[in-house]
């Protein structure tokens, strides 16, 4: 098969979406130019600057280093048209004006590669009339991609064809996407506002109709729709103020003008709410005020009755939370059956949602596949509404949902499509998904691209492998599975909560090393979920310290670190396959491995001061080599400490990296490290490496010792920092926390250049940790986190 090469990309407009699409681009390292109109003062590249230098301000962050910004080459229409021949990609971005976009189409299309795919990024313009500025050369590489906000963070793109797009450039381009960008690719077709904005816009059209009728605040509602609901956290009121409102309007708009044969066309009508905050310049969060208002930290909501901002935060009844517990069968007959205005509330959004993704199916989708996963990854739901509506139960939940439209408590009178009544039991088989324009199931795309995702995300009814089943099982205990795919190589996956470390997870890496290292070519540590492990269980070791105090933590403690030596001892490679978060214990086991193949989106660093203690399985006996071995590199004599600075600051402050490339600066991933844009790879990409490195002869690293700063450098920490507690920066319980990851990562009371092994430090990690245990002060913020999970600064 030949392979698309994306050697740069083009992105024509710095706005809000093309300058983060730049971004994300950046992160996951592909060249990329950046265009807009020449500014009319200064510089001609004036507006791409200021756009460029905006990113780096910009919260969430667009950017997973913020100087990565340099990397964005900036261009204007006069002077560097010329750029886009060596563009394979060019991605236009700007204003959702119709006449503009094709202005700039007739403007670039001179200079476009003959080869390059050229595509829009557009909410909801019809792709194929914005095809027909286009020369007919470029007619078959063109297509839209729409993006959503914001690019880094949202997995959803929408890949929308027109009728003269070439098959093989969309297939090109789903796999760039999928592979070099990180996203889940979700094919739409050329109708208003695709899949996602069209379903989830309607659904909100419709919360908000609902909470209306049902005299709901939107504090209440946000609080029903949100988790409650397996939806974002942000619930709907919320999501539109984050949005944008005007954003939202322009969305709905879209439908207005284009729709007016829909069923539904009435329940697109524009919420006067919405429009009374738009005409008071109330745009949502980036004006300061939308649904709601932040006033110093106090959350305040809009009250349409009063036509002023009221004190927000009320929250869902307990009976209904209770509810939305239940069964999905169970859950949406209780919410029918109920009295309660927000269990109506809530059947009533439900059964409207069903109703209009039923409807639209054949329209606006090949398959109900496409419309699940697109809530999910678009709006933030763990479930999409075919698959909800399966689990419920397909054939009671239509018979409901036929009642109400029949007794006029629908949003329209359109009946429910012919074929939900057919006899089926949902729309998600292992044969595939529903196509209610083809009238037939189709599978799951069959890309090359996708045979790198072992266990991609699925639909509920698919009857996806389930990883925690799959493949040769070798050993197992209650919290940890240690299992094989291919025979080559062996998989350990902690299935603890949150993936804590407990002497049980420890026991089992350690059968897994034993394992692999007898019968296998490495070992791949890797969890099919958001979390590598969130650290040590603090819990599991409860019942030891309350039995025998710190005396009894400490051979504990001691397991614990000879297991890490015993993984970067190993004599297989052990891989640790990051994805999300791994903290504390979690850092550390991904320290200790041969190699790091992490996720874009990890979250990688050694937070155990935030409970009192300092890390303890060798995250500073880390620091304090990698120092060494730096200081030796870069042939910087005895002095260590202006390498250890970095490491010493991270740990005392629980510096995170927010990305895979900041935790990359912070130390925890080197540069022989891999990070991969996609999530669902990552396992691949992971085997991948362990066998590579298997079959160029692995051999794990010597023991060796090696220089440590010494008391002198100790003493130069700690004199910073008694300034910073007696300027009333740090607390003193802060002060002595970092005054002992000052002794362990300089090697304790010793000469600057002495000799230490690992086992030296990590007896002095183990005697400063076991000790932390028995200060109050420590004891507090431990049970501050068990019982908030909040860090307690004390």
């Amino acid at each position: 098969m030949s392979r698309f090469q994306v050697r740069k990309v083009a992105v024509l407009g710095a706005g809000v979406m093309g300058a983060q699409i730049a971004a994300h681009l950046v992160n996951v390292k592909v060249p990329v130019v950046l265009f807009d109109l020449p500014a009319k003062e200064g510089p001609k590249n004036g507006i791409v600057t200021k756009a460029v230098e905006g990113l780096k301000k910009l919260k969430p962050a667009p950017l997973g280093v913020a100087e990565d910004a340099a990397l964005i080459q900036q261009a204007n229409y006069e002077e560097h048209l010329e750029l886009l021949k060596e563009c394979d990609l060019v991605i236009e971005a700007i204003a959702e004006r119709m006449d503009w976009k094709l202005d700039l189409y007739r403007k670039v299309a001179p200079h476009v590669a003959p080869h390059a795919i050229v595509a829009s990024n557009t909410s909801g313009l019809s792709i194929t009339k914005l095809s027909e500025a286009l020369p007919e050369e470029i007619k078959p590489r063109f297509c839209g991609i729409h993006f959503f906000n914001p690019p880094r963070y949202m997995y959803l793109v929408e890949l929308i064809p027109t009728p003269t797009t070439r098959a093989d450039i969309l297939d090109q381009l789903e796999t760039f996407i999928t592979t070099s960008v990180g996203k889940g690719v979700v094919r739409a077709k050329d109708t208003p506002n695709f899949i996602a904005n069209r379903v989830g816009i309607a659904g909100m059209l419709s919360t908000m109709k609902e909470a209306e009728n049902y005299g709901l605040t939107y504090d209440v509602v946000d609080d029903l729709t949100g988790k409650k609901l397996g939806r974002a956290s942000s619930g709907t009121f919320r999501t539109a103020d984050v949005v944008g409102l005007d954003t939202m309007a322009h969305v709905i708009k879209t439908m207005q003008d284009n729709l007016a044969d829909d069923p539904f066309y009435p329940s697109y009508a524009t919420p006067p709410v919405l429009a009374r905050l738009i005409e008071q310049g109330a745009l949502g969060q980036k004006s300061g005020a939308g649904f709601y208002r932040k006033v110093g930290k106090d959350i305040l909501r809009f009250d349409p009755a009063k036509g002023d901002y009221v004190p927000a935060g009320a929250k869902a009844d307990e009976i209904v939370s209770r509810m939305l517990k239940k069964a999905p069968a169970e859950r949406l007959k209780l919410l029918r059956e109920s009295s309660n205005p927000q269990a109506q509330f809530l059947w009533a959004i439900l059964r409207n949602a069903f109703h209009y993704a039923a409807v639209h199916l054949g329209e606006i989708a090949d398959s109900a596949r496409e419309v699940d996963l697109a809530m999910r990854w678009g709006f933030g739901m763990s479930q999409g509404p075919f698959e909800l509506w399966q689990q419920a139960g397909w054939k009671q939940v239509a018979e409901w949902v036929k009642a109400d439209i029949e007794a006029g408590k629908a949003l329209c009178s359109a009946p429910l499509p012919d074929w939900v009544f057919d006899g089926r039991d949902g729309v998600h088989t292992p044969e595939g998904s529903w196509s209610a324009s083809q009238g037939k199931y189709l599978p799951r795309s069959t890309l090359p691209v996708y045979q790198r995702q072992h266990f991609p995300e699925s639909v509920y009814g698919s009857g996806a492998a389930d990883p925690l089943k799959a493949g040769t099982e070798e050993f197992r205990n209650d919290e940890i599975r240690v299992w094989t795919l291919d025979g080559e190589v062996l998989i350990a996956t902690i299935t603890a909560k949150l993936h804590l470390i407990s002497p049980t997870v420890t026991e089992g890496l350690m059968k897994a090393v034993e394992l692999a290292e007898a019968k296998y070519k490495g070992l791949v540590i890797w969890s099919p979920d958001d979390v590598f492990s969130a650290g040590a269980n603090l819990e599991a070791l409860m019942p030891v310290f309350m039995a025998k105090g710190s005396k009894g933590i400490a051979p504990e403690e001691k397991k614990l670190q000879d297991a890490m030596l015993r993984i970067r001892y190993a004599q297989v490679p052990v891989v640790s396959a990051i994805r999300g978060m791994a903290l504390g214990g979690g850092c550390e086991l991904a320290i200790h491995s041969a190699r790091r193949v992490a996720a874009m989106e990890s979250y990688i660093g050694l937070v155990e001061v935030g409970v009192g203690l300092i890390p303890g399985a060798g995250g500073l006996t880390y620091i304090a080599r990698r120092a060494a071995e730096m200081a030796q590199a870069g042939n910087a004599g005895a002095d260590i400490l202006a390498f250890l600075k970095d490491g010493f600051t991270s740990a005392a402050m629980a510096k995170v990296g927010t990305s895979a490339l900041e935790s990359r600066k912070l130390g925890y991933l080197l540069d022989s490290d891999v990070i991969v844009p996609n999530k669902d790879e990552l396992l691949h990409v992971a085997l991948t490496q362990a066998k590579a490195m298997y079959d160029s002869g692995y051999r794990p690293p010597h023991k060796a010792v090696f220089p440590v700063a010494g008391r002198s450098a100790k003493a130069t920490i700690v004199g910073q920092l008694v300034n910073m507690r007696d300027g009333g920066f740090i607390s003193q319980h802060d002060f002595h926390l970092a005054s002992l990851i000052a002794d362990v990562v300089c090697g304790g009371d010793v000469e600057a250049g002495s000799l230490v092994n690992e086992e030296y430090l990590m007896g002095l990690e183990r005697k400063h940790f076991c000790a932390l245990l028995d200060h109050p002060k420590t004891q507090e913020r431990i049970m501050g986190m068990l019982q908030t999970g909040k860090p307690v600064r004390n």
